[in-house]
């Protein structure tokens, strides 16, 4: 195939280095002293990382006034993230305020541009029962009638004409191991629940809280029933 994997691997093989991922695959941009943090490395060692993450491809640089920043590169590098840690055991947690960190994250979170977690399965389950997606073994895919169903509820898919990203992409869930949506409708429903109040951001964290309305709305515009108590 022509495709250098070993460089990729070597890359995402190092551990600081993806811990600086998995810290960015929320969609938000850090600066090199949080990213050293996340990776558990000295800041001067950190630069080395972010040097070769930036040079591989994984990662790029947003620049406001003296102020640098790092970002993936791209919703597809958050989806194959993502997908590696779907693919891992999970370490142990390191007390109790982690476990709970950890279950929040598990039921609601972003995921570069788009919602993940039990939350996103379960409406990705919805869409497909709703005929707004079709499931052909664990990949989503849209079907004829997947953007009059989001007009009819508000949700803005973009214009087509020369925007080559995807309608539909399926994103293995990390913690779920099962499809959430990706692509242009992943990322129009996630903007769309933070705005309309049906999800909120929790500080600090990729983890989002779906508060009680928002789960009457999620019930009422997709069909989707969350049983039981969720993580405060």
């Amino acid at each position: 195939m022509g495709a250098d994997l070993a460089s990729l691997s070597r890359l995402l093989g190092e551990p600081a280095r993806a811990e600086m991922c998995v810290a960015l695959v929320g969609g938000q941009a850090l600066s090199a002293g949080e990213l050293a943090r996340a990776g558990g490395v000295a800041p001067s060692t950190a630069s080395e990382h972010l040097s070769l993450l930036v040079a591989g491809g994984l990662l790029s640089v947003v620049t406001q006034g003296r102020h640098r920043y790092y970002r993936l590169a791209g919703p597809e590098v958050g989806d194959l993230v993502e997908y590696l840690a779907s693919r891992t055991a999970p370490l142990p947690a390191r007390g109790l305020s982690e476990d709970r960190r950890r279950a929040q994250l598990r039921v609601a979170r972003t995921c570069y541009d788009h919602l993940a977690g039990v939350v996103a399965v379960s409406l990705a389950e919805a869409l497909v029962a709703a005929a707004a997606l079709t499931d052909d073994d664990g990949a989503l895919h849209p079907t004829p009638t997947t953007e009059t169903f989001f007009a009819e509820r508000g949700i803005d898919l973009g214009a087509t004409n020369g925007n080559k990203r995807p309608l539909v992409r399926s994103c293995l869930d990390w913690t779920e191991r099962r499809p959430h949506v990706a692509g242009r409708v992943g990322a129009a429903l996630l903007q769309h629940l933070l705005g309309s109040g049906a999800i909120a951001r929790r500080p600090g964290t990729r983890a989002v809280q779906l508060n009680r309305a928002g789960k009457s709305y999620l019930s009422e515009a997709f069909g989707l029933v969350i049983a039981g108590e969720l993580p405060s």
